[in-house]
């Protein structure tokens, strides 16, 4: 099979063929269809993720496609099926995957870091049963390739763990893949949404998304024009890019009894994080962590794309060949919140 593949971290990244995956036991073998090219790629490239151990490495997380081949075991798949997967994928049997808390396994692994991944013709996949999810038969792969970890992370991330609710004052801190679906799921759930990011480009497409307010995060305090804009400070707020600074302005935004949900990953490398503690107690504050979400809890989110109520198809900015990949990664480093890019490998 054709792949994106590197040999050190930091390192050029070059299209060649490789050998193709075996097929895991009670796992699956997808061939890929669409696949997203996500910040977290860039990071486990410079190195900033421990699970990425050996090389030659194969990154990409955020697939959609087709069913290969099934390992020994697996009941619910077959060849053909259409299918995606979240970007944290389960073992099945540890006490968390028991109590239905596959995003935060045990035993997780994920495509592009714990093993190779979606940027290429083909990915295996563990705990077929567990983990694939099927798509409708009308949604585009390069839509369902968006769900696996920015859109369903996000999705989650504002409705589930936030409990954002009808006329809440929602606050979005960056607006890249994540944030901007944030911005469009709080504002098709009700709520009224302020958008903070440096970038003009990224707050205006959060406007065209749904929300209601836009802050200049460069300019001035965010966290004291978020209380203004809402009058008190926001009910929910999301750290959506992962920064020290992004989680300490999330948290200093919110108004009493708020919800911080912090959604962006924090590389050791830029420190830690130091939250106003005295303040989380005197306003009574609740700090709330989200790690992508389990398959089973698909199908809400399923149906509202599936009905246009959600169009994470609407982040797409462009589609580009494998042989694109690698340069596109590339660009990360320094590249805002013009929309998604989405690989076709085949």
């Amino acid at each position: 099979m054709r792949a994106v593949v590197y040999e050190a971290f930091g390192g050029p990244m070059e299209v060649r063929e490789v050998p193709d995956p075996p097929v895991p036991p009670g796992g699956a073998v997808v061939r890929v269809l669409a696949t997203g090219v996500c910040r977290s790629d860039w990071h486990g490239w410079q190195g900033h993720d421990p699970d990425i151990r050996a090389f030659p490495h194969v990154p990409g997380h955020e697939l959609a496609g087709v069913v290969e081949a099934v390992g020994g075991g697996v009941a619910r798949w077959r060849p053909g099926d259409r299918v995606t997967v979240p970007f944290v994928c389960a073992c099945g049997r540890c006490a968390s995957c028991a109590a239905g808390d596959q995003q935060v396994c045990e035993n997780q692994t994920q495509p592009g870091f714990s093993h190779w991944g979606s940027f290429a013709e083909l990915v295996a996949l563990g705990a077929a049963d567990v983990n694939l999810v099927g798509l409708p038969e009308e949604m585009p792969y390069t839509t369902a390739a968006a769900l696996g970890c920015r859109f369903a992370t996000a999705y989650r991330a504002v409705l589930a763990r936030g409990r954002t609710a009808p006329g809440e004052w929602v606050a979005v801190h960056g607006c890249g893949g994540v944030g901007l679906s944030a911005v469009m799921i709080a504002a098709a759930a009700g709520a009224r949404v302020v958008a903070v990011d440096v970038s003009a480009d990224a707050l205006a497409l959060a406007r065209e998304l749904g929300a209601a307010e836009a802050v200049d995060g460069s300019a001035g305090d965010p966290a004291a024009a978020v209380r203004e804009i809402t009058g008190g400070g926001a009910h929910v707020s999301l750290d959506a890019l992962g920064s020290p600074a992004t989680a300490r302005a999330s948290v200093e935004g919110l108004r009493r009894r708020g919800r911080h949900v912090q959604v962006g990953l924090l590389p050791p490398a830029a420190g830690p994080a130091p939250l106003p503690m005295d303040q989380v107690i005197a306003l009574e504050l609740e700090i709330l962590g989200s790690h992508g979400m389990a398959a089973h809890a698909y199908a809400p989110m399923l149906e509202l794309v599936s009905a246009g109520t959600l169009r994470p198809d609407a982040l797409v900015a462009r589609v580009i060949g494998l042989e694109d990949a690698p340069a596109a990664r590339a660009a990360l480093r320094t590249a805002g919140a013009a929309g998604m890019t989405m690989i076709a490998p085949g």
